[in-house]
């Protein structure tokens, strides 16, 4: 039975998988499900504006917002409760996915002694980076934080320090990817190099996993953060999610961009010293601009 599938869906194209996707979308977007619709038809009516006694042109008074109240998701309808524990519980899982390939990339073989010692070179260079990057920006980010906090112009407390709470926790979300993604980038190096030598399965595997790892740290802790906003803000989560996407994206660009001027920088210059100077070439491992163009590509 399984076989006869198999062969099925080997048989159809592209062309046919995504209209159907199409159609599904369709579906979902026209159709309600019949406990959704039961769910909102038990809802009671809301009452009925009296305009009788009220003056000739007169607009009836706007009811009264409801208070706002932390963990609002504690009174979902369950279908909404639970799917916000499935969302949490995805993330949960994508940490510890991320955790499992930590630990089966780094029982791989790291190769030769001098493989390892050209690979500390380079993990020491894009260490130098990050402390360098975090040194500077972590100052920056600080202020950042105390200015949403104290530009805030609403009347709720809660959104004042959650505004900024959020921007400071998207920051540190960022940096935690960028710092170990390069970490596993600069060691996997050479363990990719050295399973190339007896398989290239093996090195496509380590490769692949290794960036799998920051994959997952980013879509997880995104996910984590988000989900734990608007578990706390409820419907208002969006004032703080501003701020801890905006806290996302600025380290993100910080570091990306950072990254790219400190090794260039670094890479001119050790170029001019090994090339023209000591007459090494470009690619041997004494120039130090060979450490420092790893370190770029990472």
């Amino acid at each position: 039975m399984f076989g006869s599938l198999k062969k099925w869906v080997a048989k159809r194209d592209k062309v046919t998988w995504l209209s159907a996707l199409a159609a599904l979308f369709l579906l979902a977007f026209f159709f309600t499900p019949r406990f959704l619709a039961s769910d909102a038809s038990s809802q009671p009516a809301p009452a009925a504006v009296s305009v009788s006694a009220s003056p000739a042109g007169a607009i009836p008074a706007a009811a009264p917002e409801a208070p706002f109240q932390f963990f609002q998701f504690l009174h979902y309808r369950p279908i909404e409760f639970y799917g916000l524990m499935v969302v949490l519980v995805i993330a949960v899982l994508g940490l510890l996915y991320a955790a499992m390939l930590i630990r089966q990339v780094g029982k791989t073989d790291r190769g030769t002694p001098k493989m390892i010692e050209i690979s500390d070179a380079v993990k020491e260079g894009a260490n130098a980076y990050l402390k360098a990057q975090f040194n500077k920006i972590a100052v920056f980010i600080l202020i950042i934080t105390g200015v949403l906090y104290f530009t805030y112009t609403g009347n709720q407390q809660a959104f004042r320090v959650g505004r900024a709470a959020a921007f400071l926790l998207g920051s540190l979300f960022s940096w935690m990817v960028g710092f170990v993604g390069m970490r596993f980038a600069t060691d996997a190096n050479t363990r990719v190099a050295a399973a190339a030598k007896h398989s290239y399965g093996d090195a496509l595997q380590i490769g692949y996993r290794t960036g799998t790892i920051t994959g997952m740290l980013l879509d997880s802790l995104g996910l984590l953060g988000g989900t734990c906003i608007f578990l706390v803000f409820g419907e208002k989560s969006y004032e703080a999610l501003l701020g801890f996407g905006f806290g996302g994206t600025l380290l993100a660009l910080f570091m990306r961009v950072g990254g790219g001027i400190y090794t260039k920088a670094a890479d001119v210059g050790a170029d001019l010293v090994g090339k023209i100077e000591k007459n090494i070439p470009e690619d041997d491992p004494r120039n130090a601009a060979t450490i420092a163009d790893n370190v770029g590509d990472n």
